[in-house]
């Protein structure tokens, strides 16, 4: 157990570079030499960002807020990642603004895979989310995953990996979005606050 607390500990520490979780810096829990990364936005144009946008849309994932909003903030998700946790949290009083998709992916832990399908075929994603990321942040590890977990969600999380790695960035939490005010398309990878969010989406 206390070994499993470390584990977390260490990527955390390795994540709170940049406010973001790479996976150069955590892999199997182990937190690796940090990267020299450009700044946040720097390496999507923005052009690739309505491209990423874009394929995004198609990615598996669970929505929630405004469900009629036209334009939904798209958020790329590692369950063992802190600094998504700390997204989910700052995102929960916006809900009335925004719709916010959230795509798990699986690169940080073994967990993280089977976890992110364990919330994406739950009844309730939205409370299981909220479950998992207390617990995480709680240096529980997350929601412990049944032998039974759906093999095809798994494969959709793995799918949804896959994208992420196709679409360049190099770590969690990626947000992509569209601003309502200018519409112009934007990425960012690493946490903000709400009062960023809402300012990054002209909301």
């Amino acid at each position: 157990m206390k070994r499993r607390h470390a584990l977390l500990l260490l990527t955390a520490i390795g994540c709170s570079l940049h406010a973001g979780c790479s996976k150069n810096e955590a892999v199997g829990g182990q937190a690796g030499p940090p990267a020299s990364a450009p700044s946040p936005e720097a390496a999507f144009s923005p052009v690739k960002a309505k491209e990423a946008y874009d394929a995004a849309s198609r990615a598996t994932g669970f929505a929630v807020g405004r469900m009629m909003a036209a334009d939904a903030v798209i958020v790329f998700f590692d369950p063992q990642c802190p600094h998504c946790a700390d997204l989910w949290a700052a995102s929960r009083p916006l809900l009335d603004k925004l719709k916010m998709v959230w795509v798990p992916v699986g690169f940080l832990r073994q967990s993280s895979t089977p976890q992110g399908a364990l919330i994406l075929s739950a009844k309730d994603p939205a409370a299981t989310m909220t479950e998992h990321e207390t617990l995480l942040m709680s240096q529980k590890g997350g929601l412990a995953v049944p032998p039974d977990v759906n093999a095809d969600v798994v494969a959709k999380v793995k799918a949804n990996t896959e994208l992420l790695r196709k679409l360049g960035a190099d770590g969690v939490p990626l947000i992509l979005y569209r601003n309502r005010k200018t519409g112009a398309y934007g990425a960012h990878v690493g946490t903000v606050t709400g009062a960023r969010l809402l300012e990054m989406v002209g909301a």
